[in-house]
């Protein structure tokens, strides 16, 4: 971080960076103000819950697919303010004008907006990020991104959770919008004139403009996706995540409740378990952003993912056998610590193989490919640990995440093209 402050060549990524960070921030204040707000209309329902927090993953299916290609042809600093602005209008009709309503159906639609517009800020930002630093940076800029995205994260809900328990839901949306707003007026700081215009669009009559418009969006739409399908080291870059965010929403349900049963307590433990957790992925973020440019990225990527198979496994096995919180706090820094550079990797090699032009599609399917395979094997990891006892369920995960790291591996190495991409 110390490097891209000093450095003026940067200052334009470090402000970049300074808005993504305040915007997480927010984003994790909103959603415990939505939490809040929730607990105190319906206290107790898990459908309600269940209900806002559909609103803001439905945007992922709905609207994510569509959005890369209008990213790809947008100022990208433009739309970054111009999301957040929105964002912060929306989120401020809900404590100064829906809350005191007794429909909550306006707010269920003010959500689904808000994190509609938080589909096209993601792949824009990812892809605006090789604008802004050179080749030889770009791995040092991408860590930067994912250690200090997990602290936002982290600290964010512990604020959050804080600011709501104390003050309440109205001022927990209240100071969500101003971190919005503050994080488009450093983004309106940036020094940057690049403008990009729809060259198709020239010469069309008024009357065949939206004619024009979508069949000119919709050749984009088919050649983005051709160009990742057809795209070697994308798809295998989709593939890993794929592997990784479905181990991921195995687990997610069924390691709470397994921690749960093994130290008979409800969120205490899993806390402490979770800071251990954060700390690990933000050690093997920073070590990767340190020392990742020896070795090939899929060397990097595959080798996590066997390790943290091998780790699931252990933690799995050795807490259902000794459940002493010393022992699940070192497997859970260990698992972090190898989690950690998959997504740093991946990201990476994203921005490298990937033409400027096609960054905001390969982002969103990225996106849609994340969400897709955590939601789909949390709900069928759900279902079978009503059959299936939930430390064989963690141990299964961990062994097909394993041999999937090991399979790779060896079919990857084999194709000679990856050696020449570090």
């Amino acid at each position: 971080m110390l490097y891209f402050f000093r450095n003026p060549q940067h200052k334009n990524f470090f402000r970049l960076w300074l808005a993504q960070l305040i915007s997480q921030f927010g984003d994790r204040i909103h959603q415990l103000a939505l939490v809040g707000l929730i607990a105190t209309r319906f206290p107790g329902s898990s459908m309600a819950l269940a209900k806002v927090m559909a609103c803001t993953i439905l945007p992922v299916f709905l609207i994510q697919p569509f959005v890369g290609v209008f990213v790809d042809r947008w100022d990208r600093r433009l739309t970054l303010f111009v999301c957040d602005i929105i964002r912060g209008c929306l989120v401020l009709l809900i404590p100064f004008l829906f809350i005191e309503w007794d429909s909550m159906i306006p707010i269920y639609i003010l959500v689904f907006i808000i994190f509609s517009f938080s589909r096209i800020y993601v792949p824009a930002k990812m892809s605006m990020i090789p604008d802004l630093v050179d080749e030889d940076n770009l791995l040092k800029a991408n860590s930067l991104f994912t250690t200090t995205g997990m602290l936002a994260v982290a600290f964010g809900a512990a604020l959050g959770g804080f600011l709501v328990e104390i003050y309440g839901a109205r001022n927990g949306f209240i100071i969500d919008a101003m971190t919005f707003f503050l994080s488009a007026a450093v983004l309106f700081s940036m020094d940057i004139s690049k403008n990009v215009h729809l060259p198709q669009l020239k010469d069309i009559h008024p009357g065949q403009t939206i004619k024009k418009v979508h069949n000119s969006v919709w050749h984009d739409l088919k050649v983005g996706y051709k160009y990742i399908f057809e795209h070697k080291e994308i798809q295998m870059v989709m593939k890993m995540l794929f592997v990784l965010l479905s181990s991921a929403g195995a687990v997610y349900i069924v390691v709470i409740v397994f921690i749960q049963e093994m130290f008979h307590t409800v969120t205490k433990d899993l806390g402490i378990l979770a800071v251990f957790f954060g700390i690990g992925l933000l050690f093997g973020a920073l070590l990767y952003g340190k020392y990742g440019k020896k070795y090939a990225w899929y060397k990097t990527i595959f080798v996590c993912l066997i390790t943290g198979g091998v780790m699931l496994v252990g933690f799995a096995n050795i807490i259902y056998r000794y459940p002493h919180i010393s022992l699940a706090m070192l497997c859970s820094f260990i698992q972090g610590l190898m989690i950690g550079p998959v997504f740093i990797a991946a990201n990476n090699t994203a921005h490298i193989v990937s033409d400027e032009k096609m960054r905001g599609q390969v982002f969103s399917a990225l996106e849609i490919v994340i969400h897709v395979a955590f939601l789909t094997s949390m709900f069928i990891s759900s279902w079978l640990s009503e059959f299936i006892d939930r430390v064989w369920i963690l141990t299964g995960v961990g062994v097909l995440v394993t041999l999937a790291g090991v399979v790779g591996f060896f079919v990857v190495k084999g194709e000679g093209y990856f050696e020449a991409k570090k």
